[in-house]
């Protein structure tokens, strides 16, 4: 059984080896907003990092000489890698301004070795189907508004009494100008991730910590509950929630133990209530696109016999990039199709047939 890498530092006892490991759990954890995935290697540098074998200019030093000599580099994993060592960094460095300057220099510092456009606010309007809008898309902000709409939030925040607030209402707060801020959309790429270094950073100057493994595991929720805190379609009876985000905050901040499934964000859900506990016939399931159902069936043919398989199976069989079988697989993960398998390594899924059927 593979064991994770971080657990032993996570709980350890000397406080820079644990802030560390979290800093490095959160890093890696983020990727997945976009489906990445961190190689081993990563790991193996991030472990070094933290025992104090290695600093973090070797750690970047060392990452992009292993892609140099690498002739078959995913460039997804190549991003994956170089943003979790800058994220990780990021995190440990306690110095902090509340500013539209310092979300910008957050960007650049994450993505300096990833995009041109570090750091840079997009010149042009974007759109970005979400599985969680069944398709559908947030309204982003206009290219040509961005640095007022950015200057303006800042102001309001900066101008807010949080005195004599209560935790709930803090909770609250805090989720409507995090999902304002990330509705902006200033950049072209990498928005949920520098939003969630900024969150991270900024509820430290209110005497929090975020050491536990909330954004680390629950990257991909964190998205969805900012999509769905800017979403609305009153023809459908859809409107814009910030209780996702709530719920993740108050795990992030509170420690508290709120279940966390994307697949519960998503316009379509029904709860489970609904189903009559019976078993759900994919080909009928309303939530699914026609593209995930027919992904299903396919892997559900080519795999059944299997005990477990692994993202290199979806890749093969279903002829996807790597990081397209990693969104996929994180998408069957939150309607709970797929479940992981332990005792074989990590990234080990078998079909769900207690809930479903497949054929």
């Amino acid at each position: 059984m593979e064991r994770d890498p971080f657990s032993e530092y996570l709980i350890h006892n000397e406080p820079n080896k644990k802030e560390k490991s979290y800093s490095w759990y959160t890093a890696i954890g983020l990727q997945d907003v976009d489906g990445l995935k961190t190689s081993d290697y990563l790991k193996d540098i991030a472990i070094k990092n933290i025992t104090g074998e290695i600093s973090f200019d070797e750690a970047t030093r060392l990452i992009n000489s292993y892609y140099e000599r690498k002739p078959d580099k995913n460039f997804d994993t190549v991003e994956a890698d170089k943003v979790s060592i800058n994220i990780a960094k990021i995190l440990l460095d306690d110095s902090f301004v509340f500013s539209p300057v310092q979300y910008l220099d957050i960007h650049q510092k994450i993505f300096s070795n990833v995009f041109a456009h570090a750091g840079q606010i997009r010149k042009y309007n974007i759109y970005k189907k979400e599985w969680v809008l069944d398709g559908d898309t947030v309204i982003y902000g206009d290219a040509s508004f961005i640095e007022k709409a950015l200057d303006y939030d800042f102001r309001e925040e900066r101008n807010f009494d949080y005195s004599n607030l209560s935790k709930d209402d803090f909770i609250k707060h805090i989720a409507k100008f995090i999902s304002r801020l990330w509705q902006i959309h200033v950049f072209l790429e990498g928005n949920t991730r520098t939003t969630a270094v900024f969150l991270i950073k900024y509820l430290k100057t209110f005497g929090y910590t975020t050491t536990n493994t909330t954004f680390a595991e629950n990257a991909y929720y964190f998205r969805n509950a900012l999509v769905r805190a800017n979403y609305k379609n009153f023809k459908n009876g859809i409107y814009e929630t910030t209780l996702y985000l709530e719920l993740f905050l108050r795990n992030l901040l509170f420690d508290e133990n709120n279940e966390l499934k994307s697949r519960h964000l998503h316009v379509n859900w029904e709860p489970s209530s609904k189903m009559n506990n019976q078993k759900i016939s994919i080909i009928n399931y309303p939530q699914l696109s026609t593209t995930i159902r027919n992904h299903t069936f396919n892997l559900y043919e080519n795999l059944k016999t299997k005990a477990y398989f692994g993202r290199s199976d979806v890749v093969k069989i279903l002829e996807l990039s790597v990081s397209g079988a990693s969104k996929l697989i994180a998408k069957l993960l939150a309607f709970e199709i797929i479940l992981p398998v332990t005792g074989h390594g990590k990234g080990k899924y078998n079909f769900n047939v207690d809930k479903f059927i497949f054929e």
